[in-house]
């Protein structure tokens, strides 16, 4: 197998030649030139900005390119010859050049011929001037031009290989020229069957019958098969390329080999004779991302001995990085943390500060995703937790020019900030200097990242709708630079922000409108799996259809929590306990709620999932008929949320405390903190929570009119209110208001399709309609309230609302 040159190398020789010898018609110059430089250089000249599966593309048609001609044909038949002769292609003349060389010694008088392609050099143009001969004119190759790197690279390939791997590049050349033959013949009917080498045609009148023969001896059994579109041997560079190319796209963008691209390249690597040392990391990549850890565990063993074999221990620490990584994967989390650790004692041993520094970042993340697992490790640890260690990553990836690194501290940094409540002007100082360093640096997979933690920002500052339009300007823009799982997260998020608005088909389309193949790799698959169940889990339960939210819960909770990212265990786990609450069992609910709460503030986790909680608890006691011990809870949870400007979460506290006061009878104090914080409550675009504060205004205008009636002697005997006209007219305007907060919030929820809420807002309706002496209204809603609870869909009762 050559190192550098193939038939496909020798057919992109020859189109520059016929490029330089102006052979080439104008309509035809940019298409060649992008072909020609599109196997010779990383970009794409057409497409500035690419999508994942445009450079698998590529990638499947620089393979194509080697084991076959017939991309050139496609891509010279459609333009006509300079002469413009009848009948005469590109095409054509592209052949003219190919069967030129037809034999081996043409073969080197075609490579002998290529320096008059470059242009002089200095020393050459004064060699010609002092021997009396012009210097060439026309069109020249730039000698450091892509073009012309690429023909000297060539010549001096051939040049230095020895005559037996010659004739092995003549008869490959041969062989990948031969499917034209029946093309070219009918072109030139004077060649016959030994056109393809002149050598044979020559001594065809001396050999006779033997010719035969003697083919056979020069080309073996290619002659007698005749199948000549089975792979052809490729070069070493060809192979080395492709295979940094397909772990490019592993590493950077998470995504596995489509199986089709993967089929031509292992006959690629199966017809080369030597199997470079890194298909078994190819390997172990695809492996790893396949979830196969056992396959994964052997080709990262086979690929570090080999390397261990020829570099000695230079590259150890990354056999132990990569190790690490996949014990992690594979739920083996101490083991995971040994390795890691000896991995920074071998960088630090050897002096490798970039295998250093990342070892350090992954033991940061690792500790913040599993803090109960890193706790001793941090006690003991002399660079300190949090921020000592983000600050010293953060300056050693300066000093050593790691700018991914140094971009993803000070993420982690703006992390930390809103996850212990800080103030939000640092996380946003550090955001910036992330944008800055990502936009100067050019770093376009750590736009993922970056505009994550933004839609995570607007989220806690219940700005619903910047959220959305961040989340969209990712997917349209931004996506095809980034790695798959920023994208499928983002897509999740932009999901459940469509289901919080009660679009649920939508949320579910943009979860399929993910490309399957790129589900292939076996977390992505998971992640995917389990958040298109988490959306039908809580759509079934604001239905109030607990059989099918059993079954799934059921599902959801056989996964370890070890197997899932910290988010989808919380969303878990508080699904779980609304279905218990739903359910009745409360002890059971109470008992989760207390553990959970245990659990992160001993772990010192994001202060929202506490907050969460508290407000979870206050609900409980509200559901068990006793809102008033949810009082502490709840101004305790409510301070935390304004300290941390958690403005959703502030709002759904200022809620429980509102009813918490109904609950006292304070209705105007009530109805007052309801009213000032429903606008902000609106931007955060969750319909329940818009539902649940306007089911609350409704019960503190409720409560005031019940004041007013109390207070001018009750009710008559026809059960109408009877008290003085003004104690009427305000009264009336009361039961006004909350007639108007029930069908908002019966509004509402109908657009999550949450059955129990409905029909609570009915029966308050009806009650009110009553009470206003509207009977038909009052039985109406007594109707609507029967037909949800024979089982109607929500959704169906939403459209007759």
């Amino acid at each position: 197998m050559s190192r550098y040159l193939t038939p496909a190398k020798i057919g992109l020789l020859a189109l520059i030649e016929l490029y330089i010898q102006q052979s080439v018609p104008n309509d035809a110059i940019i298409p060649i030139i992008n072909f020609i430089s599109s196997h010779l250089l990383d970009c794409d000249l057409t497409h500035n900005s690419q999508t994942q599966a445009d450079r698998w593309k590529k990638a499947e048609r620089i393979i194509s390119l080697v084991v076959s001609i017939r991309d050139f044909e496609q891509v010279l038949d459609p333009f006509a010859a300079v002469d413009r002769l009848p009948g005469r292609r590109l095409w054509d003349r592209f052949l003219e050049t190919l069967w030129g060389i037809d034999s081996l010694h043409a073969l080197q008088e075609f490579f002998d011929r290529l320096p008059s392609l470059l242009a002089r050099t200095k020393e050459e143009l004064r060699q010609l001037a002092e021997n009396g001969v012009e210097p060439p004119s026309g069109p020249l190759l730039s000698r450091n031009s892509p073009f012309g790197v690429f023909v000297r690279r060539s010549i001096i390939e051939f040049a230095r290989l020895q005559f037996h791997h010659t004739t092995e590049l003549w008869k490959a050349f041969v062989k990948y020229r031969q499917p034209t033959a029946g093309h070219w013949r009918r072109r030139n009917p004077q060649h016959g069957r030994l056109s393809f080498d002149s050598v044979l045609m020559t001594g065809e009148h001396e050999w006779g019958e033997n010719t035969d023969e003697i083919a056979v001896v020069a080309y073996g059994n290619m002659l007698l098969q005749g199948d000549y579109d089975t792979a052809l041997p490729v070069s070493t560079d060809d192979i080395e390329s492709l295979l940094e190319f397909q772990i490019q796209q592993i590493q950077n963008y998470g995504n596995r080999i489509p199986p089709d691209i993967k089929a031509k390249f292992e006959r690629l690597l199966k017809d080369s004779r030597v199997i470079p040392s890194l298909s078994h990391y190819l390997n172990y990549s695809d492996a790893w991302k396949s979830g196969d850890y056992p396959t994964s565990f052997d080709y990262l063993h086979q690929y570090f001995d080999y390397t261990m074999q020829n570099r000695d221990r230079l590259f150890y620490q990354y056999a132990l990085m990569n190790l690490a990584i996949v014990q992690s994967d594979f739920g083996c989390h101490k083991e995971a943390i040994a390795t890691m650790l000896e991995t920074v004692a071998t960088a630090r041993e050897n002096k490798d500060m970039t295998c250093l520094n990342f070892a350090l970042n992954w033991l940061f993340q690792f500790g913040r995703a599993h803090p109960e697992l890193t706790r001793e490790l941090e006690h003991n640890n002399m660079l300190g937790a949090g921020k000592e260690s983000l600050s010293f990553l953060r300056v050693k990836a300066k000093e050593s020019g790691m700018w991914y690194l140094w971009s993803a501290a000070l993420q982690s940094e703006a992390k930390m900030s809103l996850a212990t409540g800080d103030s939000i002007s640092t996380a946003l100082e550090h955001m910036v200097r992330s944008s800055q360093l990502v936009v100067e640096r050019n770093l376009k997979t750590m736009l993922g990242s970056q505009m994550s933690l933004s839609i995570s920002l607007w989220d806690r500052l219940g700005i619903s709708f910047m959220s959305a339009m961040t989340s969209e300007v990712f997917l349209r823009c931004h996506a095809q630079h980034g790695q798959f799982e920023d994208e499928l997260k983002i897509k999740c998020r932009l999901a459940s922000l469509l289901a919080g608005r009660g679009k649920y088909e939508e949320a579910f389309e943009k979860l399929e409108s993910t490309d399957q193949n790129y589900l292939r790799s076996a977390k992505a698959d998971q992640y995917w799996h389990v958040y298109r169940g988490l959306l039908k889990l809580r759509r079934d339960l604001h239905r109030d259809n607990l059989q099918a939210a059993e079954s799934l819960l059921s599902q959801l909770l056989q996964t370890g929590a070890n197997d899932l990212e910290p988010d989808l265990v919380f969303i878990i786990d508080t699904l779980h306990i609304e279905y218990l609450i739903r359910r009745g069992e409360f002890d059971e609910a109470f008992s989760k709620i207390e553990r959970l709460i245990t659990e992160l503030r001993d772990d010192n986790r994001d202060l929202a999932l506490r907050i969460r909680l508290l407000l979870l608890k206050a609900h409980l006691f509200d559901v068990v008929g006793r809102p008033e011990k949810g009082f502490t809870i709840v101004m305790r949870a409510t301070s935390l949320a304004r300290r941390a400007r958690l403005l959703s979460l502030l709002w759904q506290g200022i809620g429980a405390l509102a009813n918490i006061l109904n609950s006292l009878g304070e209705f105007a104090a009530a109805a007052q903190m309801v009213t000032v914080v429903l606008p902000r409550c609106l931007e955060t675009d969750t319909a329940y929570q818009a539902g649940t504060l306007y089911n609350l205004l409704a019960d503190s205008r409720m409560g005031q009119a019940g004041e007013i009636v109390t207070a001018e002697g009750g009710y008559g005997q026809h059960g109408r209110f009877g008290g003085t006209s003004q104690g009427n007219k305000r009264a009336t305007e009361f039961f006004t208001k909350a007639d108007n907060a029930l069908e908002d919030a019966l509004r509402y929820f109908s657009m999550v399709e949450d059955v129990k809420k409905q029909c609570e807002v009915l029966a308050k309706k009806a009650t009110l309609k009553r009470a206003m002496g509207d009977y038909v209204m009052a039985e109406n809603c007594a109707a609507r309230y029967l037909a949800l609870k024979n089982g109607q869909t929500s959704a169906t009762v939403g459209r007759a609302v």
